[in-house]
């Protein structure tokens, strides 16, 4: 597909701001997604080149996050396996789907979600973990990986948030420690995702490559961001982010 000047002025600014979002509180593709779809990409090639852009910036964060001591080490490995399980799933399936199916999905559980956060549960942040089985911590992050993944590699916006909402809750981990766990997970399941579109030809690697630059700055400037300021940047933008999709997917259906 030929790429515009255009183009590159839509995605590459959003793609930025969407790494900043995205490495403080997950959501980003909440905004380089449509960045793309604006830009005038397929649905399939949007959701695609949008991987590989997302893809290099959430590995910034990672490392990051990793070498501040914020990912546990085996929960994150169990998460990343059954996240990788899940994304197969869930790309495979997305490039046989129509986009209406996301939204009729997302429209039920958005308000829940965003109601969540405002209620405050889970997203106190706690001076240390809440000392829980490691059992039970596992199990939670084996299954909220899995199907988050199958979400991550069908659609994709939200996916960071969902599994930071889904790790204070019920698996008791600090914000900062579920953020840096995420992380690794929502990147296995991009890498993943990525792999699938790449072997069906979806990819359009010259604007990708450039988000992909862009992507990692705004990763690298937001996970310290982060690190020195807490749960007073992360709360607040994930009820954005939250907002966002559901309006978009609101006035899609319009």
């Amino acid at each position: 597909m030929e790429v515009s000047l255009q183009m590159f002025l839509i995605v590459c600014p959003f793609v930025f701001l969407a790494g900043l979002v995205d490495s403080i509180a997950g959501g980003g593709g909440l905004i380089s997604l449509p960045a793309y779809f604006l830009s005038g990409l397929p649905a399939h090639m949007a959701i695609a080149t949008n991987k590989l852009s997302s893809s290099v910036g959430t590995l910034v964060s990672s490392v990051r996050f990793y070498r501040k001591r914020l990912v546990e080490v085996d929960t994150a490995l169990i998460g990343v396996g059954c996240a990788l399980l899940g994304a197969a799933i869930g790309s495979n399936v997305s490039l046989l789907a129509s986009e209406d199916i996301i939204r009729i999905i997302l429209l039920p559980l958005l308000p829940f979600v965003a109601w969540h956060v405002l209620r405050g549960k889970g997203l106190q942040e706690r001076e240390s973990e809440i000392d829980l089985p490691k059992r039970h911590v596992y199990k939670v992050v084996a299954l909220s990986s899995f199907v988050v993944g199958i979400y991550d590699g069908f659609y994709g916006p939200g996916t960071g948030t969902f599994l930071i909402l889904l790790f204070t809750t019920f698996a008791g981990m600090r914000v900062a420690t579920a953020n840096g766990n995420s992380k690794f997970i929502n990147l296995a399941s991009n890498v993943m995702s990525l792999l699938v579109f790449l072997i069906n030809g979806q990819i359009v690697f010259t604007l990708g490559i450039a988000a992909a630059i862009c992507s990692i700055a705004g990763n690298y400037i937001g996970s310290t961001l982060v690190m020195k300021r807490g749960i007073r940047i992360v709360r607040p933008l994930i009820i954005v982010v939250l907002v966002i999709l559901f309006i978009k997917i609101i006035t899609e259906m319009l």
